[in-house]
């Protein structure tokens, strides 16, 4: 069904993701490696990989850099972070790095699953809990060129605040189509006209701006 690379050093781990790959995705042919170097050779053995699972603290990472080094090699391939870490920034960060999603190695088995499919479909995952639980270790300065203009704010339509917090949160799409009670599409169509609004090139971007907001403020009015 798949093609997709495990990348980390722990065998009992590459075991455990092997298992939730074969188990979730039945006929996914898995590939297994244990260092960034062979994980570069295999990405450009296999071109047709439809994902890369990558372990942050492998031999040759060296942090996000290894991130960077595998999407500058290929490109194409998706890459999701799987990792110990639980920095909110770290998470963030390898997203802006590249990655389109990050898996924290202490999920339980269905939710590690659903950020698999979630991201074979297309989508970026983030762990909800560390997005909701913590602010970024550096806290933001007001000019800091990441925070966003008042007036930008003032720009958003009430559903689209709504929308706007919900992705703070690390909420999908289809998790904020539900909690609003909205269609799927419409939650789109807000996202876009939020991107554009806050003139931010992408969902990321809107999430580190938007980190600090006390939403409820803009919502009374």
């Amino acid at each position: 069904m798949y093609k997709i690379l495990i990348a980390d050093d722990h065998p009992l781990f590459r075991e455990a993701i092997h298992n939730v790959i074969q188990d979730g995705f039945p006929g996914s042919e898995i590939l297994e490696t244990a260092d960034l170097d062979s994980a570069l050779a295999m990405t450009l053995e296999n071109d047709d990989l439809d994902l890369v699972l990558l372990d942050l603290n492998m031999p040759g990472m060296h942090g996000l850099n290894g991130l960077i080094n595998l999407r500058n090699e290929a490109p194409t391939i998706p890459v999701v972070i799987v990792s110990a870490e639980q920095d909110k920034q770290v998470v963030l960060q390898a997203i802006t790095y590249g990655a389109c999603g990050f898996i924290t190695k202490s999920s339980p088995r269905a939710q590690m699953t659903e950020a698999i499919e979630q991201i074979l479909n297309g989508n970026v995952y983030l762990p909800s809990d560390i997005i909701r639980s913590q602010k970024p270790t550096t806290r933001r300065s007001q000019n800091n060129e990441q925070s966003i203009p008042p007036e930008l704010l003032q720009a958003l339509t009430r559903k689209q605040l709504l929308v706007l917090e919900r992705m703070t949160k690390g909420e999908s799409n289809k998790q904020i189509a539900y909690n609003l009670d909205i269609a799927e599409t419409t939650v789109k169509a807000h996202v876009s006209a939020i991107l554009r609004k806050l003139n931010v090139h992408n969902r990321v971007q809107a999430i580190l701006s938007a980190g600090d907001i006390d939403f409820t403020a803009y919502l009374r009015r």
